[in-house]
């Protein structure tokens, strides 16, 4: 399943797009909810379950009590009850936090499908055993302004990505993001789909693997010798889909098998090649194998000649060019894309992110003018006219460009000063509780640096979230 496939939505999905499209009112069930992903509210319950301790240190009970109700009850209950739903139309979020932020700032946290502009998703991996790697993945919504944030975990985690994914289009959504909307399965769909291709398990494979040698590379000279059959391309073609479900399961060694077996029969796939290449980088990141990250770069180069004009499929290795610093290659990749459909959106952002990077100002400007005028709806356009005259400003007026660039080298400073003042609450934290079987005074000690350094980081945290946003035009 590509870019270029359209991917199968859920019938309920499918009805209420065929019901907006109409303009007949549609039905406003609920499709999907998931939790808000929960890292601010942990972060508050760590403050919370700190000041309690302080406080039981001070002897003042009733306000450590108090505390540690807030931390370990209400905090909790704001997590489980903060949710992000999706009714076919409309991203909203809901629970009493937003009601609170609703009824004091006036704030409605919706986002109608047509005014999203971009989702990205980031993976974590968690765990690592036996040729499985365990990831989490965390998506967030932009547009108008509003972020939705939502972290795998779940069920509901992959029934909001099937069913809000489908409908945002190609030029919305980044490549890990489109990974999980054609790829992301249950664990049971994806044990049946492995038991059909006859993939063995992952210690099966690793004891194959030293006695194939000699003769994968024979074989796949015959095969390559050969025009593949029709039967041959629908099992490559299973065979990928297979191979990509399982990476994003994190079944690594898995889909390597799968990746191995589908190139057999179907070697000139330019979207297996870049697929594999994305494989082999998570397979780096799993190993920490340098080799394998020079592999997926020349995999990416091959897929760039094989890609025969799939605008697409070239504007998605131009993106992973970009990702990996290669400049060059990645505006040829997007120079490519352009050539072959030049409303190739993805393609005009991702060169004005290269000449951002090469400090092209007028280039910047000039891709994204571009980006605007060939977009293919409304909120593309919007965020494409905003970057384009942000940059443009930043081009013009001198003292803004010196008040934005003092802007970021502060959030830069800041974001280092927040990381060494996390690290010094941990280091302080494990002198205090350590403290009491050599000194009390070093227990004393490791308190007041634990407070101290927590101080700090709330209070750099909350700077550099004023910092983040762009500043205003005078």
């Amino acid at each position: 399943m590509s870019e270029t496939t359209p991917t199968a939505i859920p019938g309920a999905v499918a009805d209420a797009a065929q019901e907006r499209i109409a303009g007949r009112p549609a039905r406003r069930a609920r499709l999907a909810s998931v939790r808000v992903s929960p890292g601010g509210y942990l972060a508050v319950s760590c403050i919370l379950t700190f000041v309690a301790v302080l406080l039981l240190r001070t002897q003042q009970d009733l306000a450590a009590l108090t505390a540690g109700g807030l931390a370990w009850v209400v905090t909790p209950l704001l997590a489980f009850t903060d949710r992000i739903s999706f009714d076919g139309h409309t991203l909203a979020r809901r629970g009493l936090v937003p009601l609170f932020l609703r009824i004091v700032g006036g704030r409605k946290m919706r986002l109608g499908v047509e005014e999203i502009e971009r989702v990205e998703t980031s993976a974590v991996r968690t765990l690592r055993r036996s040729g499985r790697v365990r990831y989490r993945y965390r998506s967030e919504v932009f547009g108008k302004g509003n972020s939705f944030v939502f972290a795998s975990g779940g069920n509901a985690y992959r029934q909001m990505v099937r069913t809000l994914f489908p409908l945002l289009g190609y030029d919305k959504v980044d490549a890990r993001s489109s990974e999980l909307r054609d790829y992301l399965t249950d664990a049971q769909t994806l044990r049946m789909n492995a038991e059909l291709l006859r993939i063995a398990p992952p210690d099966v494979l690793e004891a194959a693997a030293d006695a194939r040698g000699t003769k994968k590379e024979i074989r796949h000279q015959r095969v390559e010798g050969q025009q593949p059959s029709a039967i041959d391309v629908e099992r490559g073609r299973l065979l990928r889909l297979a191979a990509n479900e399982l990476r994003a399961a994190g079944r690594l060694r898995e889909s390597e098998e799968a990746f191995r077996r589908a190139f057999l029969v179907i070697p000139h796939d330019g979207w297996l090649v870049y697929e594999f290449a994305r494989f082999l980088r998570s397979q780096a990141g799993a190993t920490r194998d340098g080799r394998l990250l020079q592999r997926a770069r020349a995999c990416l180069r091959l897929g760039l000649r094989r890609a025969d004009g799939d605008s697409a499929l070239l504007s998605r290795i131009g993106e992973s060019f970009y990702e990996y610093g290669e400049l060059p290659q990645a505006t040829r990749a997007f120079t490519a894309a352009l050539d072959a459909n030049p409303h190739a959106f993805r393609a005009e952002m991702g060169l004005a992110e290269v000449a951002l990077r090469n400090g092209k100002l007028a280039h910047v400007i000039h891709h994204y003018d571009a980006a605007a005028r060939i977009a293919p709806d409304e909120s593309l356009a919007r965020r494409a006219r905003r970057e384009a005259d942000y940059y443009s400003r930043l081009n013009s007026d001198d003292d803004y460009l010196a008040t934005e660039l003092r802007r970021i080298g502060w959030l830069q400073q800041l974001q280092r000063a927040r990381r060494l003042a996390a690290r010094m609450t941990l280091a302080s934290l494990l002198l205090a509780l350590l403290g009491p079987s050599f000194d009390e005074s070093i227990e004393s000690v490791g308190w007041s640096l634990a407070s101290s350094s927590l101080l700090a980081w709330l209070l750099v945290a909350l700077a550099s979230h004023y910092l983040a946003a762009r500043r205003k035009p005078e």
